[in-house]
């Protein structure tokens, strides 16, 4: 799959993914004005282009990436997986994928709804399946 920041200035590229995961935390709705759709790719993401990512630490665990010159939203990296997860809407072909799941069901706002029947977890329960992975 391959796709840009707004300006072309990055472009990103990776496997064909089918799955998308919607994030409905505080953090994710506050950096991209709602939920973010998401892809997980893992570390298998090629960024490209004429210009390099700028970095946001946004916890202890993870840091946001975006275009330093037209600001679009380029990945959310889990730093000690070394996990890229990029917003769905990067990649020029958007008709294939397919929503699997929902997390921080509980921080979703009232004002939207999907009507996809997805698996969700809750904050607490993404949490604890952080630390029983060990991550």
């Amino acid at each position: 799959m391959k796709g840009s920041c707004l300006c072309g200035a990055i472009e990103v590229s990776t496997a064909d993914r089918s799955k998308i995961d919607v994030c409905h935390c505080r953090m994710c709705r506050q950096w991209g004005g709602g939920p973010m759709l998401a892809v997980h790719c893992g570390q298998d993401v090629t960024f490209s282009g004429t210009q390099k990512a700028s970095t946001y630490q946004s916890s202890d665990w993870a840091e946001r990436g975006f275009c330093p010159t037209c600001g679009t939203h380029l990945f959310y990296h889990l730093l000690p997986a070394d996990e890229y997860i990029l917003p769905a809407g990067l990649f020029e072909e958007l008709t294939h994928f397919e929503m699997n799941s929902q997390i921080f069901i509980d921080q979703k706002p009232s004002y939207y709804e999907f009507g996809n029947a997805t698996p969700t977890m809750t904050g607490e329960q993404v949490f604890a399946q952080f630390s029983e992975s060990g991550d």
